[in-house]
């Protein structure tokens, strides 16, 4: 197994201001913007976000939110679709908590303002994706539920004279105490004014919510600042990180040609909720017969079928066939996927659409109980940073939203019990380390190609060796570039570690040498954390059974 040795902490320079506050959130998306609508009522909040307040993943989200408003629909219905899509990782109680909580959790984002598409009767209109038996996904503005939630979000936090907030900063690394408990985070503000350049914040209290990993791939649905850093600093504080290796690649992404790169349009699920179908070059539908919801299985099911198909057929895309909607209900539920369709030359109305699976969610990430808590006292996960026990070998669609809600709202209601003392951190003796930002386009190449949706013993030691070697081109000056490259590094290493060690093909992991899903040895999850050295250090990837899990978890 070859991982790479990832840098202990970020090379960067001296603190030249600092500042303070109760509670640090980290992200500006559903989850970041929650927790910190509910934390204010606790003490001082600041938000620290990297682009401005609104560019985070949540805008993207097409789909929608899943819930059972319909009184038809139930909670344990909902949970059964999650248990069965996490592919038996799922933690059942953290899915119970999801689907309990999640009505009134989206109850309140309508008090809130958000607008959600409603029928003639004024009921929310409910769509279904895959791996739902009942519709249930509630969207708004036809395809752009994630941006009316994060409008809606943004203008409460905005209403809200008492929540800070830092645009354009990246958290470098997490201040710790002498007992490792959390006392602050460095960061390094780009802009100019009072607080331009490193400075370090002193909190009691610091809420990550900073999103995926997307960026570790060639092509991704996640915007740009989807660098892994929350992931990666958390490593290196000391937090253990679990599941890294079901990332989950959406089926229906635009493909664009071979020489596209970065972010991509996606074609939601919804589109196939609404009777789109997948075919071949041929005309052929290759879904049917292969699993009971035939388009409209999980996700993972899916991809693999078109990955599968592209080899059959010596291709590198599928089609989506929607053109049966008609222009009027294109027009009216699809209107942001029809312009970006058209924008790119494609008229869905009386086209094919080219698709091919690409980087979409981290089922995996930091761990947390059942509170948001992760390993190191202080430090709080939500949203797809966060590993809360929901989504295990794969996420059921339009979870994600709903997950971000539900545990911000538990995170604050946790921490409604007394916040912890601040602390004074103590000096980190650790060696500084970056890696050249000019070697992220290599390291996506060698993720994409060994560590992707299909995946070997062979092709993950390529990859790792790939980056290991990138690791040793000498580096500039720090800054933002090297910065998210050595969290990208650092992410990759952790993610080849799991992924070598799984031994099996499950939900989002699909091992071609080990083709098959292995209860009797693997029915567990892998928890990855990085030794304290002082230099570098190779992530660990550790075997924790499903019992030992669930305690773990539960207290």
């Amino acid at each position: 197994m070859t991982v790479p040795a990832v840098p202990q902490r970020l090379a960067a320079p001296e603190p030249g201001w600092t500042d303070s506050a109760d509670v640090v959130v980290i992200g500006s998306g559903v989850a970041g913007l929650t927790a910190a609508l509910k934390a204010r009522e606790l003490g001082s909040v600041l938000v620290v976000t990297k682009d401005v307040v609104a560019s985070g993943s949540t805008q993207w989200a097409q789909g929608g939110i899943a819930a059972a408003l319909d009184p038809e629909d139930s909670p344990e219905e909902h949970l059964q679709d999650t248990l069965v899509a996490g592919a038996g990782l799922s933690d059942p109680e953290a899915v119970r908590v999801l689907v309990t909580e999640g009505p009134e959790a989206v109850h309140d984002l309508i008090d809130l303002g958000a607008r959600f598409d409603t029928l003639a009767d004024g009921e929310i209109s409910l769509g279904r994706e895959g791996g739902h038996h009942r519709n249930r996904i509630a969207h708004a503005g036809g395809d752009a539920t994630g941006a009316e939630i994060e409008r809606a979000l943004v203008a409460a936090v905005k209403r809200a004279k008492d929540i800070r907030i830092i645009e354009h900063a990246l958290v470098l690394d997490l201040l710790t105490a002498a007992d490792g408990a959390i006392a602050g985070v460095t960061l390094h503000v780009m802009g100019e004014g009072q607080l331009d350049g490193v400075g370090a914040i002193r909190a009691r209290v610091v809420i990550l919510a900073s999103g995926g990993l997307g960026q570790l791939y060639a092509a991704t649905t996640n915007p740009s600042v989807s660098t892994g850093d929350g992931m990666a600093l958390a490593l290196r504080a000391g937090a253990k990180v679990r599941d890294l290796e079901f990332v989950q690649f959406h089926p229906t992404v635009l493909w664009l040609g071979k020489s596209a790169k970065g972010q991509q349009p996606l074609v939601s699920e919804a589109v196939r909720g609404e009777g789109a179908f997948l075919v071949d070059h041929t005309g052929k539908r290759f879904m049917l017969g292969r699993h009971e919801l035939a388009d409209l299985a999980p996700r993972d099911i899916v991809a693999k079928a078109i990955m599968r198909q592209m080899l059959a057929t010596g291709k590198d895309h599928v089609y989506l066939d929607a053109r049966h909607f008609g222009d009027e209900k294109w027009r009216v539920r699809f209107p942001t996927i029809l312009a970006s369709c058209r924008s790119h030359g494609i008229d869905p109305v009386r086209e094919l659409i080219p698709v091919a699976p690409a980087c979409h969610y981290s089922s995996g990430g930091v761990w947390t109980d059942l509170n948001g808590e992760t390993s190191v006292p202080g430090l709080y996960a939500c949203g797809e940073v966060a590993c809360t026990g929901v989504h295990g070998g794969n996420r059921l669609a339009s979870n994600s939203l709903l997950e971000g809600l539900v545990f911000a709202r538990r995170i604050a209601a946790h921490l409604a019990a007394g916040l912890p003392e601040q602390r004074d951190p103590v000096e980190d003796t650790r060696t500084p380390g970056l890696v050249d930002a000019d070697m992220v386009p290599e390291l996506q190449r060698a993720m994409t190609a060994g560590a992707g949706v299909i995946r070997s013993a062979a092709g993950l030691a390529e990859a790792g060796a790939t980056i290991a070697k990138l690791i040793e081109l000498p580096y500039d000056e720090p800054g933002t570039p090297g910065w998210e490259a050595t969290n990208l590094v650092t992410v990759s290493a952790a993610l080849i570690a799991a992924a070598t060690v799984r031994e099996e093909s499950r939900g989002a992991h699909w091992r071609e040498d080990h083709p098959d899903r292995d209860d009797r040895n693997w029915s567990g999850s892998l928890d990855l954390t990085l030794p304290a050295v002082r230099d570098r250090a190779v992530p660990k990837a550790t075997f924790v059974p499903r019992e030992s899990e669930e305690n773990d978890r539960h207290g």
